[in-house]
């Protein structure tokens, strides 16, 4: 909620309090015409009543803006601390009721069924990957490029000597 809003809300309608006051101790003066005071008294009581109900009507958005926030952030927290296996734990439930009701079964779990299979599934592909990876990486650890050997590297040197010698 915004405090804020509210303190100004009160500050205002004090503000509004003593200018009434101030108003009613100018009727008993003789100098002042009772009728204007009364009539400027109602304006401010006008002015207090269309102030409070634009704050009011205000306020019922932000309060729904703030329930709106406050919903999201209950679900996102929520969201992360649930398990993501409790849904076969609620649909086997509805399906025990259902039965329990002699009504036909509209999901099918599987008997053999295992909160585990995917974890199971998900480290077993991991572990393939991995070894698949290290076999990939020792095959070309293992053939290395081929580097010409001193007696080619020789020839063209040779070759070019002979080429550059005076008859």
């Amino acid at each position: 909620m915004k405090l804020a809003l509210f303190q100004q809300i009160v500050e205002l309608n004090q503000s509004f309090d003593h200018l009434i006051a101030g108003l009613t101790k100018l009727e008993s003066v003789p100098f002042f015409q009772r009728d204007l005071i009364q009539h400027a008294r109602s304006d401010v009581e006008i002015a207090r009543v269309y102030a409070n109900r634009e704050f009011f009507d205000n306020f019922e958005e932000i309060v729904e803006n703030d329930a709106k926030w406050a919903y999201r952030f209950q679900r996102a927290y929520d969201a992360k601390l649930k398990d993501r296996d409790d849904i076969y734990l609620e649909i086997r439930n509805s399906e025990e009721r259902r039965k329990r009701k002699g009504l036909p079964s509209r999901v099918v779990i599987l008997p053999d069924w295992d909160m585990s299979d995917e974890d199971r599934y998900d480290e077993e592909r991991t572990a393939n990957r991995k070894k698949s990876a290290a076999r990939r990486h020792r095959t070309n650890r293992k053939s290395p490029k081929k580097s010409k050997s001193v007696a080619q590297e020789a020839r063209p040197l040779a070759a070019s000597k002979e080429g550059r010698r005076r008859p």
